[in-house]
Parts: structure tokens; C-alpha cells; sequence
């Protein structure tokens, strides 16, 4: 591991210094070029073009050397046809002093805002770690894998959220996705999360859960006001499951969010009937919330996910065939299959999604699989 490591550690520069050949061997053949035509052909000017090139995979110090260099090959150039002193030979090496300056700390800006961007992202990713806790592979007797796709280049953490936490006799589950993007879209996420963790150890039943997180989701909104160039109405979209350990009637309750996929061997796909209200945070007159029930027996795989799955695009428009696709993987274990899914929605999108998509697996293995040592519970929240 050791030695892999320190491998690992030296193919930037080594990657690097090996580029340089490039405009080390632009400049000596501009050079041998310039002297060999006629007098009245000058190339010397185009020596500029190493020291740019070795700016775009190259530090200042590397830039500078080689800027340098074409300095010194302009020189050469002039000494060797006796106009060393001549004006038009003192204005091409000067202006191509300067020239090599400028991107020189064209290097130095860039070289500060990356090393900006990376600590950046590392609190990105910090923050991604604390706000969407990632699910263990274990949750009571059931197996569970996530994924979090960003829709954004860099991006880490955005609307789309999820969790699980152990409750007597079963786990509950959350999947959502808040409406816009950005730091007001994180925060109702963060909200909506911890209303979640703590709201779920209170209330018996799912309708009662989801009628405590609309209550949470009103009060922030009421609390904290519109961004500023953010217009239009906010709410989140949220699926509930408890799912019992000694009983295969499954129990969920939808606030405008799309029923989940259920994977059943021999490469079955359904979608169980759901009654959704409409979303959380909306303002009106509390809605009456519905319990849905269907049945997950052992071997099937649950799929929660957002719409940014669904309302993927190809090139030509049309959206990805979720269930049509996920029918292949249903032996799967819940982590291949996220796998699979995640390679199989970026191919269909050319690499690119349009919304973050958030996917949860849950698999229900046989009874013998679930060891629980001195009655001890694995919860998702600890």
C-alpha cells in the first residue's frame, strides 16, 4: 500500500516534467528553423508559444524557466546574425520578456484560486458527510446502499436528501427533494432531515410523521424569507416507509414525491399504488395524509430515488426508462445494483444530469442472514 501510494504521489510530476519536452522542443525548433531561412523571414516571435503552452499543465516556476528559455533562444537568434544590438531585435526579446511575464502570473492567479477551490470543496464534502449521513450497509435486518448524483460540475451537496433511522420493531425511511437549488435548498434540506431523525421516534403512525415535518418545513419558511432574486412558491417533495422486521406489509405515506420501484427476482418490476398529498411547505390548509401498504417479501429490493432520475434526458429528449432499465438487475445486491444504475443514467444523459438525483436500495434478505447479537440494534442515525 505504501509503495502504491508514493507512486500515486509522484505522476503529477512526473506527468509534468514530461510535458516540458513539448515547448523545450518548440523553442529548439524555431530556433534551428529561424536561422536556416532566408533573413527576411523572422519566426522569432513565435517562441511566445512555449511558455504558453507549458501554462497549461505547469506551475509559475516551470512557466517562468521555459519563458526564460525563449528569451535566451530570441537572443541567440539576433546574436547569431550580428543584429544582437539592432532594434527590432531588442523589441522582439523585450516584448517577449514581458509577454512571458504576464502569463507567469496568469499562473500564480490561477495556482490561488485552486488551491481556493479545493478547500472549497473539501467543506463541500464536509458538509455533504454531516448533512446526508451516509447509510450503513445494515439496518436491522435489512441490507441498504445510497447514491447522490450532483447535477452541477463540482457541486457536492444540493436539495435532494434522504435517511433512515431504527425505530421499535422496524425502520423508517425518508427520501426527498427540496424545491431550487442552493444555500436556501441545503438549509431547508438540513431542516427537514433533523425534523425527520427526531419526529420519527414520536409519532406511531407515518400520516402523523409527515403532518410533524409539514409543520416544521412552515415554520422555517415562515421564519426565514425569500433570497433575494428567488421568486416562485417553495416545498418539499417527501416519501415515508416503515418497514416492519417480522412482517412483510410495508407501510408508506407520499407528499408529492414518486412511489418507489420494487425489484423482485426473475427480473420483476412494479410500482406500488400510492396516494400522494401534495408536497410539504406549502402554505395551505393542513392536507390529510394517506397510508399506503403493499407487501415486500424477502429477496426484493426496494428503490427510493428523486425526480432527477426519472426526468433524465437523452440528446433526443426523452426521459430515462427507469423501471424498463432497473428490470435488469434485480439479483443484484443493493449496492451492484446502484452501480449499475448510476453508469447506465450517466450513459443515457451523455455524463450530464439536469437536477441532482438521490437513490436509496433496500433489500430484504432471508431471516437467517439478519444476525442481531445481544439483542443489539445497528441504527442508520448513530
Amino acid at each position: 500500500m505504501g509503495g502504491g501510494q508514493r507512486s500515486a504521489g509522484r505522476r503529477p510530476w512526473q506527468s509534468s516534467h514530461a510535458l516540458l519536452l513539448i515547448p523545450i522542443a518548440l523553442i529548439v525548433v524555431i530556433t534551428v528553423v529561424d536561422i536556416l531561412v532566408p533573413a527576411d523571414v523572422h519566426l522569432g516571435p513565435l517562441l511566445v508559444i512555449a511558455p504558453a503552452i507549458t501554462a497549461s499543465f505547469a506551475g509559475p516556476r516551470l512557466t517562468g524557466a521555459i519563458g526564460l528559455l525563449a528569451v535566451a533562444a530570441q537572443a541567440y537568434i539576433g546574436w547569431h546574425f550580428g543584429a544582437y544590438f539592432s532594434r527590432n531585435v531588442v523589441v522582439q526579446v523585450v516584448a517577449l520578456a514581458v509577454l512571458s511575464c504576464l502569463i507567469v502570473c496568469f499562473c500564480v492567479v490561477r495556482e490561488r484560486r485552486e488551491r481556493k477551490l479545493a478547500q472549497v470543496r473539501s467543506v463541500a464534502e464536509a458538509a455533504q458527510h454531516v448533512l446526508l449521513w451516509p447509510l450503513p450497509d445494515r439496518i436491522g435486518p435489512l441490507r441498504t446502499a445510497c447514491l447522490y448524483l450532483a447535477a452541477e460540475d463540482e457541486a457536492e451537496i444540493g436539495g435532494d436528501l434522504y435517511a433512515a433511522t431504527r425505530t421499535d420493531g422496524g425502520t423508517r425511511v425518508m427520501i426527498g427533494d427540496v424545491r431550487g437549488k442552493g444555500l436556501a435548498a441545503i438549509g431547508e434540506a438540513a431542516l427537514l432531515l433533523g425534523a425527520f431523525r427526531e419526529a420519527a421516534h414520536q409519532h406511531t403512525s407515518l400520516p402523523a410523521l409527515a403532518d410533524a415535518l409539514d409543520q416544521s418545513v412552515d415554520r422555517y419558511q415562515a421564519e426565514f424569507s425569500e433570497p433575494e432574486g428567488e421568486v416562485g412558491e417553495r416545498f418539499v417533495t417527501a416519501l415515508l416507509l416503515e418497514i416492519p422486521d417480522d412482517d412483510h406489509i410495508t407501510r408508506m405515506t407520499g407528499c408529492g414525491h414518486p412511489p418507489p420501484l420494487l425489484l423482485s427476482p426473475g427480473h420483476s418490476v412494479t410500482v406500488p399504488s400510492l396516494h400522494p398529498a401534495p408536497p410539504l411547505g406549502l402554505g395551505l390548509m393542513r392536507p390529510a395524509h394517506t397510508l399506503d401498504v403493499f407487501t415486500f417479501e424477502v429477496g426484493d429490493t426496494l428503490v427510493l430515488y428523486t425526480d432527477g432520475v426519472i426526468e433524465a434526458r437523452d440528446r433526443a429528449g426523452d426521459f430515462y426508462p427507469f423501471a424498463q432499465r432497473a428490470a435488469q438487475w434485480t439479483e443484484c445486491n443493493p449496492k451492484a445494483l446502484l452501480h449499475h444504475i448510476r453508469r447506465d443514467l450517466l450513459a443515457h444523459t451523455g455524463g450530464r444530469l439536469g437536477d441532482d438525483a438521490a437513490l436509496i436500495a433496500i433489500h430484504r434478505p432471508p431471516a437467517h442472514h439478519w444476525d442481531r447479537p445481544h439483542g443489539k440494534i445497528i441504527h442508520a442515525d448513530e
